[in-house]
């Protein structure tokens, strides 16, 4: 906490513009970088094809944070499995209804016969957590490559919860390895995820949304930290008018976390060994061995622009310009067949193609409209301690926003969601 310390002392120097019409949103951003706990941030967002806001900014004069540093993401990075699944669908080369042993006739073993794509990319595969805990150099492409995760994945037996309507569980980190090897078997020239997004997005579209990072880029990496689970604590006492650092009080993150241990109770996960070998907490995502490796639905390294690009790609229907990425078809089919189900203790939306989908719910004090309400219509996921990246297809944003400093208590992402919302305004006061 000695960074928050320092910059008590110090002015927040806001960096960046933002187009006409969305000086609220900049209002909004020193607001919460004056008087929230961050350290850096960059927001970004699109609306059209056109960028509209883009901002960063430092609470402690961090001479290495830029604009274009490269920061994990956590389960943003859950959206770039069903983007680079949703290619290969629109190209013919995978059905989401068919079973994932038409691609990978191995996985079979252990009664996974009749898990489909679908099945998976809506966690509802049965592999929430792995009986084997992973080494971090097995993550990385050429091991991949060499089937080092895939037999890992092919020993698993599903394990479901108990009760009715008990197939979803949240896949945290597994779904992406899984993704990835369902991927690397379907896609004609044997890629890894990590390949297809440097070769096929983030070349092109020139967008730093990586799954995986050369050598060359592990210095561009600015790493996260946790908020202590006590700060946050004592910082939910304090009145938000006298200077509370939180979104939340205190009595409103204990009610989300009641809500959230309950919908632990009967989980499939609770004796599992840990994911990856040295994963002492999240922090694990800032060491190179980790960067070097393709964990998607964890260890994306990112930055807000290229998200927010890569956003306005999905939020224009597949394309920004001259950059296709899907056609109306492929599109379509990413977003098609949502289906509601209980995960997490709150009921959630994913569609065939994995992404969830946002809509706004009435009872306004329950868990579900939290996560729902302030982004409704959009599409995408979010990462652990902060860090958004969705798009919203009616209104043509897309939108990123990547933080360092993880409120990992905030369980839906309060504080990015407010720039979202405000975001919204904006667009329904521009003329026309």
């Amino acid at each position: 906490m000695l960074w928050y310390a320092a910059r008590m002392n110090k002015s927040v120097q806001i960096h960046g513009t933002v187009a006409p019409g969305f000086e609220s949103v900049k209002q909004l951003y020193e607001h919460n970088m004056h008087h929230l706990a961050e350290r850096n941030t960059q927001l970004c967002i699109f609306v059209g094809e056109q960028q509209v806001v883009d901002l960063w900014a430092s609470t402690d004069d961090d001479p290495a944070f830029s604009p274009d540093s490269l920061i994990n993401v956590f389960s943003s990075g859950k959206s770039f499995e069903a983007i680079a699944l949703a290619v290969l669908a629109d190209r013919g080369l995978l059905d989401y209804n068919a079973a994932i042993t038409e691609y990978w006739p191995e996985y079979a073993a252990q009664g996974k016969a009749n898990t489909t794509v679908a099945d998976l990319m809506r966690h509802e595969a049965g592999l929430a957590a792995f009986d084997t805990t992973l080494e971090p150099g097995d993550l990385h492409p050429k091991q991949l490559k060499n089937n080092a995760v895939g037999k890992v994945i092919e020993a698993q037996t599903p394990r479901f919860r108990s009760g009715e309507n008990s197939q979803r569980e949240y896949h945290a980190v597994t779904r992406g390895w899984i993704a990835n090897e369902v991927f690397r078997r379907a896609d004609p020239d044997g890629r890894t995820m990590g390949e297809f997004m440097r070769e096929e997005i983030a070349g092109p579209l020139n967008a730093d949304v990586y799954i995986d990072l050369t050598q060359e880029q592990i210095s561009r990496i600015n790493p996260v930290e946790m908020l202590g689970f006590g700060y946050q604590f004592r910082q939910g006492l304090i009145p938000k008018r006298l200077g509370r650092k939180m979104e939340l009080n205190l009595w409103q993150t204990l009610v989300k976390l009641a809500r959230l241990s309950r919908g632990f109770k009967n989980r499939t996960t609770r004796d599992a060994p840990p994911a990856v070998n040295g994963m002492q907490n999240v922090t694990i995502v800032n060491s190179p061995i980790m960067a070097l490796g393709e964990t998607p639905s964890a260890g994306s390294k990112c930055s807000a622009r290229g998200l927010a690009k890569l956003a306005a790609v999905l939020a224009n229907g597949g394309t920004l310009g001259r950059f296709e990425l899907l056609t109306p078809a492929g599109h379509e089919a990413l977003h098609a067949h949502p289906e509601q189900r209980s995960m997490l203790s709150l009921d959630t939306t994913f569609t065939q193609g994995g992404v969830a989908t946002f809509a706004p719910v009435e009872d306004s004090s329950s868990f579900a409209a939290a996560l729902n309400n302030g982004r409704e219509g959009f599409y995408g996921w979010m990462g652990l301690g902060g860090s958004i990246f969705q798009w919203h297809p009616e209104k043509k944003i897309g939108f990123g926003y990547v933080p360092t400093s993880l409120n990992v208590l905030d369980l839906v992402n309060e504080r990015g969601k407010a720039y979202q919302a405000e975001a919204v305004r904006c667009v329904d006061r521009l003329p026309g």
